[in-house]
């Protein structure tokens, strides 16, 4: 009786990253009370290992009435499914879910939004990728750390440089950092063709694509052939950077690529000597963004020196602290990424075999 009273009020609680009950999305998975204890197994289709303790005590307060004294053993899931983006595409059977990163314009830190997102993701439980699509300008090599790595080639396929827990292939990896890539467009597709494809992606829950500025032919290339599940734009607050900023949401729209959400970087500047905070380039642009195009604001990153040291020195603050407050906004990020995501439609393309009648 009391397992089923249980079971009926979980199914009632309002999942707070996917705005929808548990009863909906079928997240409780096992519940079993004993004399001392209520053991629950919930499964989400979104990784949120840092959120558990949270969770825990969200739903003791749930189950106050029910629980009667018991403690609550809660076994957090993460159970991430591919997931329908861009139409008409066959998904991947080597990674679930590709999720661009895209600003459609420089300077706004992207890379930087494109990397800590990929270790958030990894440290909250998903097995996850990076690919720099930069070919002009490769960054992710330096901020991994990983600066003149080369990759393994096995079996004609490129094996991925494993950094920080996650892996990573860029062109970078493949030439002389100093060399200057003067390719023109059909170059620069075919490479990304082959970063994507040659690439042994070992059994990817999300693969981050760290696209470059503008709206050109490695955009075309990644959302017209590949099998996007979603993009997140990164702007900061100013109205000048908005408007290419607005480009990429546009090229988003017309391609049919489902934009997850947007990232406001360089939100607010923290002193790191008083603490004082100011809004150095504006505010309100992220917002201001996801009500003219009906998305999500998915985070605010804070404009913090640290931030750039630490990822610019090969070590992320996910990784080098991940108990930051700036970290924990990554989390955050991830979180809500892949929530956005699970709210799509699943994809089964890729468990079934092409069949092809001549």
């Amino acid at each position: 009786m009391l397992q089923k009273e249980i079971e009926t009020r979980l199914a009632e609680y309002s999942d707070p990253y996917l705005g929808k009950t548990w009863g909906e999305v079928k997240a409780v998975r096992r519940v079993v009370a004993d004399q001392d204890t209520i053991h629950l197994d919930i499964a989400l289709g979104y990784p949120a290992i840092s959120f558990k303790n949270e969770l825990l005590a969200s739903i003791t307060q749930w189950l106050a009435s029910l629980a009667a004294g018991k403690a609550i053993n809660l076994n957090l899931m993460a159970q991430i499914d591919a997931h329908v983006g861009k139409q008409g595409i066959p998904g991947k059977p080597n990674v679930k879910n590709i999720i661009a990163v895209a600003s459609g314009k420089g300077g706004v830190g992207k890379s930087t939004v494109a990397i800590n997102l990929a270790l958030a993701l990894a440290r909250e439980g998903a097995r996850t990728g990076l690919l720099d699509a930069d070919i002009y300008g490769p960054s992710q090599p330096s901020m991994l750390g990983a600066a003149g790595q080369r990759p393994v080639i096995k079996d004609r396929t490129i094996q991925p440089v494993i950094r920080h827990g996650i892996q990573s292939m860029s062109i970078g990896f493949l030439v002389d950092p100093s060399a200057a890539m003067v390719w023109r467009g059909p170059m620069l597709g075919k490479a990304l063709e082959q970063l994507m494809n040659d690439t042994a992606w070992d059994a990817l829950d999300y693969l981050v694509v760290d696209l470059p500025p503008g709206t050109g032919d490695v955009q075309l290339t990644l959302c017209q052939k590949m099998p996007v599940s979603g993009a997140v734009i990164v702007t900061t607050p100013q109205d000048i950077a908005l408007i290419d900023v607005r480009r990429a949401c546009e090229m988003f729209n017309k391609l049919n690529v489902p934009i997850l959400g947007v990232v406001e970087n360089m939100s607010v500047y923290h002193c790191s000597h008083c603490g004082h905070e100011e809004q150095i380039f504006g505010e309100g642009g992220g917002m201001k963004l996801a009500q003219e195009f009906g998305i999500t604001s998915l985070a605010a990153i804070p404009l913090d020196k640290r931030i750039r040291e630490m990822t610019d020195s090969g070590y992320p603050p996910v990784v080098q602290d991940p108990e930051s407050h700036y970290a924990k906004t990554f989390y955050e990020l991830a979180r809500k990424t892949g929530a956005r995501l699970a709210l799509q439609a699943k994809d089964y393309s890729a468990r079934f075999p092409k069949i092809v009648i001549e």
